[in-house]
């Protein structure tokens, strides 16, 4: 296997990917940064952003943590100039953080021609620049490794979700950190989680954690359970549950974390991604690619991805690992896949082959390997709003 080689970034992490982030502050700025990517299609310049208009300490804490992801090289932020974002405070943190940053605002630069002509010219040099910044190696421990899985079916929970279970305690043994979620998702496996908790302070609050998601989807109405999932097999949010429960490994649990926060060590986290409180602004995460993002602004290198009935998704920042539980999707969407766990199910390999199979696939990733969504150019982001919920602070062991 390649040794892992990263760009280091200012606070001792490392990036396995150099990625130059086009940043709309406002939706108003959205296609301003489309333009400005536009020539840079191939060469990892990439557009996010948060849409909205009004204040929101969310979206000021996920694009400060994004901005400034290890992934990260350099960002060109876009502003239309009357929003409510604070683009200063975000452009200081990326500054303070070691990285390039410029600040466009349409209105005080004359518009969109002029706005784009502007960032086109600045990213040009900037990844100029970039291209002569050195790597060092990069050790297992080091890896920040998040997983989800969408498009779930009867197969998930049987090959895809264990066998990345297999490779999170395979990273975990080695030092890594290792992100698993939706607290909505888990609904019935709280006890369970409770019982692998690292200290006795952290089980009740697991428990509550998940007890909170489920009350926040009473609240709502509707569940995580969508008509695909009933389609594929899959009877309850319950049954549902145990598939997304096993893609967590059999690792000690070591704590809890929020959207944008870091793990201040090594081993398994599980993300709580439902605000406190009663519902605010909908459902917690409208789709997959809110989670993902959700994972990568908590230092995600990369992100495992188990489907059963199937899923396309990237991500404009870290690369997302598709893993295919079902052999018969496997058959139809092999483009867009990267392993295919369906071969548990026929007989052509054991849940550890796959597992290591998913865990080489990872390092091979900080070797310059590249996922199939990455090849496909799938770079989907999605950011809205949501109440942030302050970090507990017995959350760590």
């Amino acid at each position: 296997m390649s040794e892992m080689m990263a760009w280091p970034r200012n606070d001792g992490r490392k990036g396995i990917r150099n990625v130059v982030l086009v940043a709309y502050l406002v939706e108003c700025a959205h296609h301003v940064c489309k333009q400005i990517a536009r020539p840079f299609d191939e060469a990892d310049v990439q557009v996010i952003g948060f849409s909205g208009c009004f204040p929101s300490d969310y979206g000021q804490d996920m694009m400060e943590a994004l901005c400034t992801h290890p992934n990260v090289g350099a960002v060109q932020l876009v502003s239309l100039g009357c929003e409510n974002f604070k683009k200063q405070q975000l452009a200081l943190a990326i500054r303070a953080s070691g990285r390039p940053v410029n600040v466009t605002t349409i209105q005080d630069t004359g518009g969109t021609r002029a706005a784009v002509d502007q960032g086109r010219t600045w990213v040009a040099e900037t990844k100029a620049q970039l291209a002569d910044a050195p790597k060092v190696p990069m050790a297992v421990s080091e890896l920040v490794i998040g997983t989800i899985c969408g498009g779930s079916d009867a197969t998930s929970g049987l090959t895809g979700n264990p066998a990345a279970g297999v490779a999170f305690d395979m990273l975990v043994a080695e030092g890594a950190t290792c992100i698993f979620e939706e607290t909505g998702e888990l609904i019935g496996c709280e006890h369970v989680m409770a019982a692998r908790a690292a200290t006795d302070d952290l089980r009740p609050q697991i428990i509550a954690t998940v007890d909170k998601a489920a009350t926040y989807y009473a609240a709502m109405g509707y569940g995580s359970f969508s008509n695909g999932n009933a389609t594929g097999g899959l009877s309850t949010i319950e049954e549902k549950s145990l598939g997304a429960y096993a893609k967590s490994g059999q690792s000690q649990i070591n704590g809890l974390l929020r959207p944008a926060e870091r793990a201040k060590t090594g081993g398994l986290y599980l993300l709580d991604v439902v605000p406190d409180g009663a519902p605010k602004y909908g459902y917690p995460n409208i789709n997959d690619n809110a989670e993902i993002i959700e994972l990568i602004s908590c230092g995600a290198h990369a992100v495992i991805f188990v489907t059963g009935r199937g899923s396309v998704v990237g991500s404009a920042i870290s690369p997302v690992l598709k893993v295919c539980a079902n052999p018969e999707t496997y058959d139809r969407m092999s483009d867009d896949m990267d392993v295919n766990a369906g071969r548990i199910l026929t007989g052509g390999a054991t849940l550890q082959d796959v597992g290591r199979e998913i865990h080489d696939k990872l390092i091979g990733l900080a070797s310059g390997a590249r996922t199939a969504s990455e090849d496909l150019g799938h770079v989907e982001f999605v950011l809205t709003y949501k109440t942030p919920t302050p970090p507990e602070p017995s959350c760590h062991v």
